[in-house]
């Protein structure tokens, strides 16, 4: 690491940790209906807003908030699926982009209604401008913005007092309360520091130039400022371009590069302060927050020194980023559930490149994807107070309410139900020809390019480890499953978990409540984030990328 990536992560996680707290703070308050005065006019156009869809201000009941969530989604992936299978009947098409196959289409609508940004095309070869900006820009807002809303109900159940009647709040003026007060004020402000950095933002069409081959290109622009913002804000991924965060028109200069990557783990680590703010205490988020952190660094910290003795280390990187900085971008998209990249992972050393993949596999509670990330979380804090409290022999308890079956049903399904897909689909694509086919290497590294597709569509992460022909039938639709499975396995249960605490009787603290405030706690919830992990993925890691690190010296390349 040279002088200027010591700077520039000393700046970073300044940034991170000076910004966080207090963003949380300001996302708890807007979330609860405490605007800043200089919001008034937009405060004005909400409540007109709820006036014209009438979908009203009232709490609604769990069942409501689902089938409201629900309904939003199917009609999202209805019209963004109709969208760019009949693109080249809209408007803001310069460059005359016919219409995307079903199979293709369906699998882009999935990933961006889901958050994950999985991208099996390249933005500026097959996509028009209108479908980049109203079709999957307008779902980078509103998926974030859901995973928001699903957190904010969690909480609700979680810090709700006896025998409330609140209910689980309302789906819609959640999700129009974090689109509005939170992803789209900070993304117009980082939008203009893009424009001003040289990032591309026009609606012209292809600039035609002669090569230094002496060949005719086209050079790609487009509306990309606007969706960078959001992209990384909103921990989605999707890029511009195909290339994503590596292309100079996306990512053009060192300051750029740094605040898209700050980006990426803002909003993940402001909200455990905003949680520790909903349920008045502190304590209880810095301590989700210093979790996340400690198992951050050391991802960081592996992959840092992996890379840095691999011999062939620069392939795959962007010579304006170097080594260092590629490797603390890969690390934060894949604990963030971002999926931009500024580097190929196919290229990574292999423990590197098992370090990626295994941040994925956690289950992305490493600050994870806006909102849901840390609704894994709190799924592994219901755990860890379970399984203490049976070590002491005492009834587990979490803010005085006591955790019975039903709340530990509800936390198991959300922690294993995306796992146990990654497995099925991982085996089911390693026996069939149309899994197999789509490689471009064989042996380990094989086996770590499908292991990464599936765990980053489950992860709802996105980023692609690069080398696998993912646009095929096979794994169009296959993934894709894996994208909703992913997604509605960790927001359904969190609706129910929320439920199942709404109005519960609490507990008075006494000298033998386990404090999950401490850090004991801390230890036993990161001891158990572990050990989920270990036990479902390890044997993968030790074919995939332990077997190709171990080979790699002996000179066996895949």
């Amino acid at each position: 690491m040279n002088g200027n990536d010591s700077i520039f992560f000393f700046l970073y996680f300044a940034a991170l940790f000076l910004i966080s707290p207090w963003l949380g703070i300001y996302i708890a308050r807007v979330m609860e209906g405490e605007y800043p005065r200089v919001f008034g006019p937009i405060s004005s156009f909400e409540n007109f807003f709820y006036r014209i869809t009438k979908t009203g201000e009232e709490p609604s009941d769990v069942r409501r908030y689902f089938w409201d969530l629900i309904s939003f989604t199917l009609l999202c992936l209805f019209f963004v699926t109709l969208g760019l299978h009949f693109q080249e009947y809209l408007p803001g098409n310069p460059e005359s982009k016919s219409g995307l196959p079903w199979d293709l289409a369906w699998n882009t609508a999935v990933s961006f209604v889901t958050n994950t940004n999985w991208q099996a095309y390249s933005g500026e070869v097959s996509l028009s401008y209108t479908s980049q900006m109203l079709l999957l820009g307008v779902q980078n807002f509103v998926s974030a913005g859901v995973g928001i809303s699903v957190l904010v109900a969690l909480v609700r159940g979680i810090a709700s007092k006896p025998n409330e009647s609140k209910g689980l709040g309302n789906f819609y003026q959640d999700l129009t309360r974090s689109i509005l007060y939170i992803l789209l004020p900070i993304s117009f402000l980082v939008a203009i520091i893009l424009v001003a950095q040289g990032v591309v933002m026009d609606f012209s069409p292809y600039v035609s130039a002669t090569g230094l081959e002496g060949s005719s290109v086209k050079i790609p622009l487009g509306p990309a400022a606007s969706q960078i913002a959001i992209k990384q804000l909103g921990t989605n991924g999707g890029g511009f371009f195909g290339v994503n965060s590596s292309h100079p028109f996306e990512n053009p200069s060192s300051f750029s590069s740094w605040i898209q990557c700050l980006l990426i783990l803002l909003l993940p680590g402001a909200l455990p302060f905003a949680y520790g703010k909903w349920v008045g205490s502190w304590k209880a988020g810095l301590s989700i927050f210093l979790g996340m952190a400690i198992l951050f660094a050391i991802s960081l910290g592996v992959g840092l020194s992996s890379e840095h003795s691999f011999e062939g280390a620069w392939e795959g990187k962007e010579t304006r980023f170097g080594i260092s900085q590629s490797i603390l971008w890969g690390t934060a998209t894949t604990a963030a559930s971002n999926g931009s990249v500024n580097a190929m992972h196919d290229s990574f050393s292999p423990l590197a490149g098992g370090v990626a993949v295994w941040n994925i596999l956690l289950g992305e509670v490493v600050f994870g994807g806006v909102g849901v990330g840390l609704v894994g979380m709190l799924f592994y804090v219901i755990l860890t107070v379970f399984i203490a409290g049976l070590m002491v022999g005492r009834t587990p308890e979490y803010f005085g309410k006591k955790i019975e079956s039903k709340e530990v049903k509800f936390a198991l399904f959300g922690v294993l139900a995306p796992g146990l897909s990654i497995l099925v689909f991982t085996a089911i694509a390693l026996v069939s020809d149309l899994g197999l086919s789509s490689r471009a290497n064989q042996g380990p590294h094989g086996l770590t390019e499908i292991l990464y597709a599936f765990a980053s569509a489950a992860g709802n992460n996105g980023s692609a480890f690069a080398g696998l022909n993912a646009n095929t039938p096979f794994y169009n639709f296959a993934l894709s499953f894996c994208m909703l499975l992913g997604r509605f396995a960790v927001i359904l249960p969190a609706l129910g978990l929320g439920a199942a605490l709404l109005g519960k009787k609490q507990t008075p603290k006494g000298e033998g409540t386990f404090s999950t405030e401490s850090p004991l706690f801390v230890l036993l919830l990161l001891s158990i984030i572990f050990l989920v992990g270990a036990l479902t993925f390890l044997p993968l890691l030790v074919l995939g990328p332990g077997t190709e690190h171990i080979l790699l010296p002996t000179g066996t390349k895949f």
